[in-house]
């Protein structure tokens, strides 16, 4: 297909895909909703409300207050004495969050309906009055609001008492509020008592979190206010509501002084702040006289104890009371700290996706590659600077992380109906990427493919070289199958690291991995990198070792070198398959420096050629080391932070007696013999300690093995 031929029906696509985004985006399914709902949360993640002091306080009946005072509910005569004091404190409002639906079961009454209580007592049982009248007594002298459950299925005797006038501006709410058919209700007595009846009922959205508190809920065609709403009446001395609304929506609810901008459901966002000792005072020191002024606060009632099962999910992550939100939803009322979600905001986000996905389109068709991306980007970031501007100057919720979903959408499939001519013209490269597993050698390629040929160039390169220890009888105790899974596990995270240093894959054998530095793309500090990912490496092998130790799972421990030098670097092999590889004594020398760290007790080695470009490594030499088969030695060190004990700065005590043992100082043994004392676990000390009792000297080492 030709090339112009093919953007312009990639364009039609692309076209067809952004208006049926903007249709599923406007249609607000619940994938849709909870995308939004998860920008909101991380919004108050990232700035919580800031927690001012207002008179808004919860009595919770906690764990501790059930263990004083016995299991809920309570006696109601004890839930009376708790108002009264409350009254006394100057409380505002005592507001209930807890529902009075059943006769208190210690009341007389309820204690003479079994006739198993002999006649005397039974007599003088029902001579005491009832302890829900007792409650209802109380209700009528005190300031309280009580709740009830709004429930989807109907239930007999209508919605629960107004205590309330309501003034109505705009179309009639009922359509926009939260619906319900029926409602648990507090005891008739208690109800006719109480100066306020507000619904308790949450609407958690799809995920479960309560985001938003309902000031109206509709009930069989009435409206009655929530809980929030009837506390911030009550504790004004107000006896009217006034409602905002037009046919896009509830508006504003007006209660005596407070006005509140609502969602078109008619609730209110909550900002939420983190936990807050001093919002609770526990039910028990209410009861025994020790609790905290309440002097013209709002109170809520409400348990934190999980066996009461009134516990949220909170957009902040974790798990509060249902009380709580409650509270939170009050103090920020009282503080005008509201969070606002206006009318027009989403026809704003919808209009962002349509109009961004039309510039991204074009720009993904027809722009260059770098272009375009950078403009994609600085496009997505603006949508989303802009909305969290919003939030934190305007405490306003908009969602254009969303929108920017769809935005990346339709710019990937215009990026990739331009690209594909391309594709099609690099197949050869593609197909020579197939040979290769580093990323930045397929990226060296894609700049530079004149290079995919055979041959190689002088150039200087850092190596690290792993194994692990003890693989091969890991192997032998356990099933291939789980051997091979820690291995590749394993493998993965070594080979992530390395890449992140921006090393190249020079070849895995078994449980050995060898990684080069500064090919194919000099590297000017690629000695630094090269030690830098090995104490990387050493770190997480220690870790996976220690995780796995904890799961009964033994797994050896990495064995690590560092070297540099002059190698030969290319590609080797023939027309079949290519070996990217560096060729030289180099590769050899780090091959045997692994396997030195067996022999002298340590786990990371890395040459002189090393240690003097990355002087800023604390280190301690290990010695002067002939390798089998090399003619001079090698001067080895061992990096502070890969001991057994790992040390920060120096190992003085250490680099005293290796100054004993380079001078062949007699004094040395018994350095090494009080080091081996204190240091139980240091492998190198024990094998200069090994060799002095052996009757070797000095710092040069000569390797018999490999």
């Amino acid at each position: 297909m030709p090339r112009p031929r093919l953007i312009s029906s990639g364009g039609a696509f692309c076209l067809a895909m952004l208006l049926g985004l903007c249709v599923v985006f406007l249609l607000d399914p619940v994938p849709v909703q909870k995308a939004r709902n998860a920008v909101f949360d991380q919004y108050q993640r990232l700035q919580p409300r800031a927690y001012q002091e207002v008179p808004v306080r919860v009595v919770d009946l906690d764990e501790e207050s059930l263990k004083r005072i016995g299991q809920w509910p309570w006696p109601r005569t004890q839930v009376a004495d708790m108002v009264q004091r409350l009254e006394q404190a100057g409380a505002a409002a005592v507001v209930f969050d807890v529902l009075f639906a059943e006769p208190d079961r210690t009341s007389p009454e309820q204690l003479l309906r079994g006739n198993l209580l002999p006649p005397t007592l039974a007599t003088q049982l029902a001579a005491l009055p009832d302890h829900d009248e007792q409650f209802a007594e109380v209700l009528k002298r005190s300031n309280v609001v009580l709740g009830f459950a709004a429930e989807q299925s109907p239930r007999d005797g209508g919605p629960p008492m107004s205590r309330f006038g309501l003034v109505q501006q705009g179309p009639s709410p009922l359509a926009f509020v939260p619906g319900f058919q029926g409602a648990a209700r507090p005891l008739p007595q208690l109800e006719q008592a109480a100066r306020g009846l507000g619904a308790m009922t949450f609407r958690p959205d799809a995920d479960g979190v309560v985001r938003r508190v309902p000031l109206f809920v509709s009930l069989g065609g009435e409206l009655r206010p929530s809980l929030v709403a009837e506390a911030l009446r009550v504790a004004q001395r107000t006896g009217r509501y006034r409602i905002v609304s037009s046919e896009a929506g509830v508006q504003r609810v007006d209660i005596g002084r407070v006005q509140i901008p609502t969602a078109a459901s008619g609730e209110l966002w909550v900002y939420f702040t983190r936990p807050q000792a001093s919002r609770s005072i526990p039910a028990w020191q209410v009861l025994d006289g020790s609790a905290p002024p309440v002097a013209g606060s709002i109170v809520l009632v409400g348990t934190s104890a999980q066996g009461l099962q009134d516990l949220r999910f909170s957009p902040l992550g974790g798990i509060i009371p249902g009380v709580e939100v409650h509270a939170q939803a009050l103090e920020q009322v009282l503080t005008d700290t509201l969070l606002l979600r206006p009318g027009w905001a989403t026809a704003v986000e919808g209009l962002a996706l349509l109009l961004g996905g039309l510039i991204l389109g074009l720009l993904g068709l027809y722009a260059r590659a770098l272009l375009s991306a950078l403009l994609m980007l600085a496009l997505v970031a603006v949508l989303n600077a802009a909305a969290w501007y919003g939030f934190v100057a305007h405490r306003m919720l908009l969602d254009l992380f969303t929108p920017s979903l769809g935005l990346l959408l339709v710019y990937g499939a215009a990026s990739i109906v331009r690209h594909i001519a391309a594709e099609r013209e690099q197949r050869w490269i593609q197909e020579a990427f197939s040979r290769y597993v580093s990323p930045n050698l397929v990226n060296h390629l894609v700049a530079h493919p004149e290079q995919l040929a055979l041959g190689g160039q002088r150039q200087s390169c850092s190596f690290v070289f792993t194994d692990i220890t003890g693989f091969t009888t890991m192997m032998e105790r356990q099933k291939p199958e789980a051997a091979v899974s820690l291995l590749n596990d394993y493998l993965e995270q070594v080979i992530g690291i390395a890449f992140r240093h921006e090393g190249t894959l020079d070849r895995i054998v078994g449980d050995a991995v060898a990684i080069m530095f500064s090919a194919p793309i000099p590297q000017a500090d690629h000695q630094r990198r090269a030690l830098a990912c090995a104490l990387e490496i050493n770190r997480f092998a220690q870790g996976y070792v220690a995780a796995l130790a904890e799961r009964g799972i033994a797994f050896g421990h990495t064995r690590i070198a560092v070297h540099s030098g002059e190698v030969v670097v290319g590609n080797f092999g023939g027309s079949v398959i290519f070996d990217y590889r560096a060729l030289g004594d180099p590769v050899n020398t780090t091959s045997r420096l692994e396997s030195l760290n067996g022999q002298v007790g340590t786990l990371l080695c890395v040459s002189s050629a090393i240690r003097e470009h990355c002087p800023e490594v604390p280190m301690r030499p290990v010695g002067e080391v002939l390798l089998k088969g090399k003619a001079e030695a090698v001067a080895v060190f061992e990096p502070l932070e890969a001991m057994a004990v790992p040390m920060n700065d120096c190992d003085e005590d250490y680099e005293a007696a290796y100054h004993l043992l380079a001078s062949r100082a007699p004094e040395a043994l018994a350095a090494f013999e009080a080091l081996a004392a204190q240091r139980p676990k240091d492998g190198l000390v024990a094998y200069h300690l090994q060799r002095l009792r052996s009757g070797e000297h000095g710092n040069r080492l000569v390797m018999a093995s490999k």
